[in-house]
């Protein structure tokens, strides 16, 4: 047994801590310093009352808590002991605790499913079946570099672009957007880092908490959780059925947006008629509902898509996302919504406060791209190269799945909408691929009671590693529904 300690140090009474407060920090100090070892026996309640000259109350609420902590514990006989676990209690109570600050913040994580996907989407070996990005044999590499040899640029191209973005690009956007019949001024254009960064801003910058975002199913946006994270009911609603009288029995008296892809939608890949589009335009503007158009995918039709939502809109009532992600380079962080000009001046406040703006080089690429022949050009050749992709995947399709699967033809994009006649698409199938390094993007991220679909994209994988993984998934099906 160890001897009884003797104090000589006494609280301070004329600072802000309390006296409890530097008690037990003085007795934990002690202890976590090694100078009162495990076993050690701290003198009895009354002692240290008089030996530190406060309330016998104060010594009896510091010890206490000191035992609710498992510092000190109290042992049969009497008297209080420094505990056996002590030292580890009290690193443990010294670090922050991580995990109780990271499920308490506001941003939701991700499924799971996607988590693994992010994972091994960085392995080389993997073959990616479902990945929404263009394979590096598409990419304009050569003609990027060259770029960048052609470009002059000035100190202030350079600097921190203006709050909105770089004015040439913003100017260049203009008149590429008035082709499509998108009246556009370059002051109710903000430039963005990417259609994610677009929906991240909106939904920080214009909406109430547990305001209403709609959207069609299955969706990407069950996929992020850029409004999930910032408090909003998001609601999947079919746009085939009394649209209105839906949206209006769910909107209430609440701030609501519509969220759709007219063009290419992700992950089905469809594209939304004339009619079904003026008809939603026409719903939402009588029910007082933006609507955002997400329009990444448009360029990458392989017949002329309808004309834009926001091409249609007399009324300020569409806010309009594009990129260059899906069409020249993911690397380039480079995308634009257009809106009225308070909203675009809203969102421009919100990202200059997150980031100070996007890449003054990626903005300069884009914009010697947009006002030379450069990006139509790529553009053009690259659905050509496309649509030779979805036609090689199709045969393959036809040959090994018709019995056991169906899909519509693509129409452009990156995405075969695959549906398997039983539902067993389910994580065990999506975990066992990954074990024969093949990496799908399962329906039930977009829609969390889909187990019918896999999102099949022929854009990245090499037509070889397409083979291969399609010849590999179709096994892998075949083997779960012998078992069934």
């Amino acid at each position: 047994m160890k001897g009884l300690i003797l104090l000589q140090w006494k609280p301070n009474r004329t600072i802000h801590l309390s006296l409890h407060d530097q008690i037990y920090n003085w007795i934990s100090a002690r202890i976590q310093q090694g100078e009162w070892t495990i076993g050690t026996k701290l003198p009895s309640q009354r002692k240290l009352s008089e030996m530190l000259e406060v309330n016998r109350s104060t010594v009896i609420q510091v010890l206490d808590e000191l035992k609710a902590n498992g510092i000190v514990e109290s042992k049969l006989g009497g008297g209080t002991y420094v505990s056996n676990n002590s030292w580890n209690r009290l690193l443990n109570h010294e670090q922050p605790n991580w995990h109780k600050h990271i499920h308490a913040s506001i941003h939701e994580p991700n499924f799971h499913t996607i988590q693994l996907i992010n994972e091994h989407e960085q392995d080389p070996s993997m073959i990616r079946l479902g990945t929404g990005e263009l394979s590096p044999d598409l990419l304009p590499t050569a003609l990027l570099e060259h770029s960048l040899q052609t470009i002059s640029l000035h100190a202030r191209d350079i600097g921190y672009s203006e709050p909105k973005g770089s004015k040439k690009l913003r100017v260049a956007l203009s008149e590429y957007l008035q082709k499509r019949g998108i009246h556009a001024s370059p002051e109710s254009i903000l430039i963005v880092s990417g259609a994610l960064q677009a929906l991240q801003l909106i939904s920080l910058g214009i909406l109430e908490q547990r305001s209403n975002v709609f959207q069609e199913p299955p969706s990407y946006l069950n996929s992020i959780h850029p409004f999930q994270s910032a408090g909003m009911r998001v609601i999947s609603v079919s746009i085939e059925q009394q649209l209105k009288k839906t949206l209006k029995a769910l909107k209430g008296k609440k701030q609501s947006l519509f969220y759709t892809v007219p063009t290419l939608n992700n992950p089905t890949g469809r594209i939304l008629s004339i009619e079904e589009r003026r008809a939603l335009l026409e719903i939402c503007t009588s029910l007082h509902i933006p609507i955002i158009e997400d329009d990444v995918y448009h360029e990458l039709a392989f017949e002329d898509a309808p004309p834009s939502l926001k091409s249609m809109d007399q009324s300020g009532q569409v806010l309009y996302i594009g990129s260059v992600s899906k069409t020249l380079s993911p690397g380039l962080r480079i995308g634009w919504v257009v809106a009225p000009e308070p909203v675009i001046n809203r969102l421009a406040d919100i990202k200059m406060q997150t980031d100070y703006g996007s890449s003054a080089f990626s903005q300069q690429i884009v914009t010697h791209w947009l006002t030379s022949s450069l990006y139509e050009s790529h553009v053009g050749r690259l659905r050509q190269q496309l649509q030779k992709r979805a036609a090689f995947v199709e045969t393959i399709l036809t040959k090994d799945f018709g019995q056991i699967a169906a899909w519509e033809k693509p129409k452009g994009g990156f995405y075969i909408w695959l549906r398997f006649n039983e539902p067993i698409v389910h994580k065990a199938l999506f975990q066992q691929l990954i074990k024969q390094k093949v990496l799908i993007n399962p329906g039930y991220i977009y829609d969390p009671k889909d187990f019918h679909h896999i999102r099949l994209s022929y854009a990245y994988a090499t037509l070889e590693e397409l083979k291969e993984g399609l010849h590999i998934l179709v096994k892998a099906i075949n083997g779960v529904l012998d078992k069934n």
